[in-house]
């Protein structure tokens, strides 16, 4: 996940999530056509295995449906409309957008994908993930700095899981605890980089180079103030996760 000597590299938080209904296909394509260097994704599993891109424990407030992603299956989720507005949306499905992400032939595009604990299936969800990710061809990639997917969770139990079944897979502790970001949790499971928001790094701006001295890159989140770019351009940040994909390339290359 290094980036050498340049600014941050810009992630789409759930695609272009400021202009477009979040987490849909169109929100994403909108995220690559601005030039995002990566693009963020919240799973699920469905009542019957599949993985979704849904951030919230249930669909009521991105659907026009309501209940819980883990009691629906994938068929009752496409009968939603995610979009909110003319034409119905379906729901996004991991496979759908890692197929969008592989084939944007104009440059590799990182997919960081969020696992969301604690959840109903437990390590299924990891487990599910790494299989998919496998069926792409993507999931052992040379290095971690030429992987084209990015594991991120809150729960260290989820990163190690990642860590111990795919090692040169890159991961990322998300938290907003000092303790996660200067060592401990992220040194015990063996992330790659630390996840900060941009409050907790506001707070303790010392993390970065923490980070790095552990080397750790950092991805932080979510990045849309543009003095919060300015101070994560500053400090180093590797990775910004920022609704406004386009205005903050653009701001950062000004």
């Amino acid at each position: 996940m290094s980036q050498g000597n340049r600014a941050p590299f810009v992630v789409a938080h759930r695609g272009a999530s400021a202009a477009l209904p979040e987490h849909t296909l169109a929100a994403y394509e909108l995220a690559l056509e601005e030039g995002a260097d990566g693009v963020e994704c919240d799973v699920r599993l469905t009542r019957d295995g599949h993985l979704v891109c849904v951030h919230d424990r249930t669909v009521d407030r991105t659907s026009s449906g309501t209940g819980l992603v883990s009691e629906m299956t994938l068929e009752e989720l496409r009968a939603l409309d995610f979009g909110g507005d003319g034409e119905p949306v379906p729901v996004l499905t991991l496979s759908e957008l890692i197929e969008l992400v592989l084939d944007w032939r104009s440059r590799p595009t990182k997919l960081f994908i969020e696992t969301k604990h604690p959840v109903r299936y437990g390590g299924l969800v990891e487990n599910k993930l790494l299989a998919e990710l496998q069926r792409f061809g993507i999931a052992t990639p040379a290095s971690a700095d030429h992987s084209r997917a990015v594991v991120m969770s809150f729960a260290a139990l989820a990163v190690w899981r990642i860590r111990r079944a795919a090692p040169l897979l890159p991961t990322v502790l998300l938290g907003e605890s000092s303790r996660y970001l200067g060592g401990g949790a992220a040194t015990t499971v063996g992330a790659t980089a630390v996840g900060p928001s941009v409050k907790t790094l506001r707070d303790h701006p010392d993390l970065v180079d923490k980070a790095a001295a552990a080397g750790r890159a950092t991805y932080c989140w979510t990045v849309d103030d543009p003095a919060d770019v300015a101070l994560c351009s500053d400090l180093g940040v590797n990775w910004i996760a920022t609704n406004h994909p386009g205005r903050t390339k653009a701001m950062l290359s000004s």
